[in-house]
């Protein structure tokens, strides 16, 4: 099995590097340039025209190491890591409709939240059934840190799996504000899928997580600061899904509270600064949100910013799989 997860990090890793090379300039050809929000902080209007939907990169890099390392498993009826990969893409494709829209308006707004919310929201009850029609998903809850499980109402925990998934996928998209910081947030959340995996057998699992992580490390390349090329909704959206897919596929979904926990404060960041906003007449608690702008707002440069959130995510990384770790011990 480490051989395996080993072959799907290195093919995911020089995949999407070569990509990249490719695609980023042909990107910067098309003209596919970022628009920055004027509301955002002002020297981030420098970036105004960076390629977007740089997601295409790291998706094309796990693609083929899913389809090369995990071809065996999937000629033996194992076809988790397919599902997973089937559900990010279609996330990543209401990214890219999403970023098209954008570029063909020229401006920072494609889909409608409300568009986005139905779309992502029916993606998301299919997989969920599909999950639990294949075996793979129980109703039953587990509770990370204690070992145990709360057995739900199906129906029950269908809504509450539907709802995760779709808030979950969106704080991964708050989350892409600066120069790589959902990538390197999101690169120990892949690394802990894949301990996880790796301890507990499952062999699709860890080629999936695997090659998230190598794909993301290559990634990093060209979106790390400055930033040659963004993710876009289209890598957002498909790294949210791969997120959620892995904790609903491994039947672990509260392990997302403190796994993504960096999703969760910077989208919480997002809703009290509103909330606030409105209750207040215009008062503000942060000097801008999400959370990651008050800090730049604070001095911090994006260098800092990614640095800090990546070891904080880190750090819970090792929490979590900490918190998970005994599930099959006995």
């Amino acid at each position: 099995m480490t051989v395996s997860l080993l072959l799907a990090f290195a093919v995911a890793f020089a995949v999407t590097a070569v990509a990249g090379i490719i695609i980023v300039p042909y990107l910067r050809k098309i003209k596919a340039g970022q628009m920055i929000k004027e509301i955002g902080p002002t020297w981030h209007m420098t970036k105004q025209g960076t390629p977007t939907m740089g997601g295409v990169i790291f998706i094309i890099g796990i693609v083929v190491a899913i389809i090369a390392v995990g071809f065996p498993q999937m000629l033996e009826g194992e076809l988790t890591h397919i599902y997973v990969l089937a559900f990010a893409l279609i996330f990543g494709a209401i990214g890219f409709f999403d970023d098209w829209q954008k570029l063909k308006k020229k401006q920072n707004t494609g889909l409608s939240s409300g568009q986005k919310f139905i779309l992502q929201l029916a993606a998301a009850v299919v997989f969920v059934l599909l999950m639990r029609l294949t075996g793979q998903l129980t109703p039953n809850l587990y509770i990370p840190f204690f070992d145990i499980s709360w057995k739900l109402p199906e129906v029950v925990y269908f809504i509450f799996a539907a709802f995760v998934i779709v808030g979950c996928v969106n704080a991964v998209n708050i989350t892409d504000g600066i120069d790589g910081l959902a990538t390197g947030v999101s690169i120990p959340v892949a690394l802990c899928y894949v301990a996880v995996a790796a301890v507990w057998g499952y062999r699709v699992h860890g080629i999936f997580a695997a090659a998230l992580a190598g794909a993301l490390f290559a990634f990093l390349i060209f979106n790390y600061h400055p930033a040659k090329v963004f993710m876009g909704d289209t890598g957002s959206l498909f790294l949210g899904g791969a997120v959620c897919a892995m904790a609903f596929s491994m039947d672990m979904p509260l392990i997302l509270i403190p796994l993504g926990i960096v999703y969760i404060i910077e989208t919480m960041s997002d809703i009290i600064q509103v909330t606030y906003f409105k209750l207040t007449h215009g008062k503000r608690i942060f000097k801008m949100a999400p959370i990651h702008h008050h800090f730049e707002m604070c001095g911090w440069n994006e260098y800092k910013v990614f640095w800090v959130f990546s070891l904080f995510s880190l750090i819970f990384a090792v929490i979590s799989f900490l918190g998970v770790y005994g599930r099959f011990s006995a």
